[in-house]
This record gives structure tokens, C-alpha cells and sequence, in this order.
């Protein structure tokens, strides 16, 4: 991400990130739909978010919205697909959850 916007690492993390528990997180903004990663666009295009450095985002945003908390259940699931609108959720191929939590499991190393 510091690459993609022409930053060192130090100047990337003293900017747009923080320490939370001992771990990096990117900052972020209230905005009238909660609080917002201060990547995320959403006036580029009305009634979308995107985040503005898609190509080169981290792994939890990678995985949005195939969160473990978000496949605990069919309601989890209907909630987030409510509170933070992702145009992918219910289109497409349906795959097993089985798939996702392993796909989750290999990308965060665990």
C-alpha cells in the first residue's frame, strides 16, 4: 500500500495507520455510514465504496466479506450485507462455506 502511494513503510504507518493491541491497522474516519477506512471512496461513484488502492489492499480486505463472524450464520451474513453493502453479496456462484473458511484460514497463515 505505501508503494502503491509512493511512500516509505515509516511514512505510510505514521499516516494512515495505527497500533491497535500491538498490531497495525489502517486509520480511520467517521463518516454518516459508521466509521470508514480512510481508503475507502465513497464519492467517485454515488451509492458505491471502493476502496482507492484496490490492487494493492491488505488480506482482511481482501476477504471482505468472508469474515468468520460474518458465515456464523444466516443472519450474520443478511446483517452485513446490510450495514456495509458489497455489490458481489448474493450474486454469483454459491460457494461452500467449507471453501471460504479454508480459503480464509490459508490467506491469513493460520
Amino acid at each position: 500500500m505505501a508503494a502503491a502511494l509512493g511512500l516509505d513503510e515509516a511514512t505510510f504507518r505514521r499516516r494512515h495507520a495505527r497500533k491497535v493491541d500491538g498490531r497495525w491497522t489502517l486509520r480511520e474516519h467517521l463518516t454518516e455510514h459508521g466509521y470508514d477506512c480512510v481508503f475507502l471512496d465513497r464519492e467517485s461513484r454515488p451509492g458505491l465504496a471502493g476502496c482507492r488502492l484496490y490492487e494493492s489492499r491488505p488480506s482482511q480486505c481482501r476477504t471482505w466479506p468472508f469474515w468468520p463472524e460474518n458465515l456464523e450464520s444466516q443472519a450474520s451474513w443478511d446483517s452485513a450485507r446490510t450495514q456495509t453493502p458489497c455489490p458481489g453479496m448474493g450474486q454469483g456462484q454459491l460457494i461452500p462455506v467449507e471453501s471460504i473458511t479454508s480459503q480464509l484460514r490459508e490467506s491469513s497463515g493460520s
